[in-house]
């Protein structure tokens, strides 16, 4: 019992502490800048999302059109680069362990409605997603599919299970914890492969969606975690989460 209850106040401590969200992103390797509410819908600050059925499931709080766009062609890798108060600082509690997914929707769609695609996921092979992104300074990517040219909202997502032990509809000091910001990107390669969405935000992740709840702090095998959403789009290319690129 005392250690359980140390776990969860040590959980409470880092959770005020170790909150994250996107500053920029990375095309092929080469930093596009400061991000931050004018490529990316940023919210204004890095707190979760813990309502499953706010809005801002969708592209955090403050979802709306910001001045900017990253052009892509297919085949590129986009690297999404997150951070908690400094850039390549400790990015995110290391006790935020949990999966890391990437969806995209037409950006004519401003996320709402059965929209989103999942082109990316990673949650547990020999370590979680999130311990990885730490390592790799808060870096992680996804290669443009073959998609017709035209604007798109690219979606990345942490889920933190540190709290996950309950749902937040049964208790709002814990439930699990969604990091998710929008970046506005332009694909001018005009390919085939049209995604068909599906997932829609709110709406996909439930308090019944296997992934929601998950006790990170018994005997439970990680590798048997399950992710919320919809399983990967077949026409999907791939990502990783390793550092792509040196911060000057």
């Amino acid at each position: 019992m005392a250690l359980k209850t140390f776990v969860f106040v040590a959980s409470l401590a880092t959770s005020i502490l170790a909150h994250t969200t996107i500053w920029g992103v990375w095309v092929n390797g080469v930093d596009q800048g400061d991000g931050r509410n004018l490529y990316i819908r940023s919210p204004p600050n890095n707190n979760p999302v813990k309502d499953l059925t706010s809005d801002a499931m969708a592209c955090n709080v403050n979802n709306r059109v910001v001045p900017q766009s990253i052009p892509v062609e297919a085949g590129d890798e986009l690297t999404f680069e997150w951070y908690h108060d400094e850039r390549d600082d400790d990015i995110i509690a290391s006790s935020h362990h949990g999966p890391i997914a990437v969806y995209i929707a037409p950006a004519s769609s401003n996320g709402t409605g059965p929209v989103w695609v999942k082109i990316f996921e990673d949650a547990y092979t020999t370590s979680w997603a999130v311990d990885r992104l730490i390592t790799s300074h808060g870096q992680h990517s996804v290669i443009v599919p073959d998609l017709p040219a035209g604007d798109y909202l690219f979606r990345a997502e942490i889920i933190a299970l540190h709290e996950a032990d309950v749902l937040y509809s049964q208790n709002n000091l814990r439930g699990a914890q969604f990091y998710m910001s929008c970046v506005q990107i332009t694909v001018s390669s005009n390919g085939t492969d049209t995604p068909s969405g599906a997932a829609e935000f709110p709406g996909t992740y439930t308090d019944s969606t296997p992934g929601i709840v998950w006790n990170l702090y018994t005997d439970q095998d990680p590798a048997g975690y399950q992710p919320p959403g919809p399983i990967v789009w077949e026409d999907a290319i791939g990502g990783s989460i390793a550092q792509v690129g040196t911060i000057s």
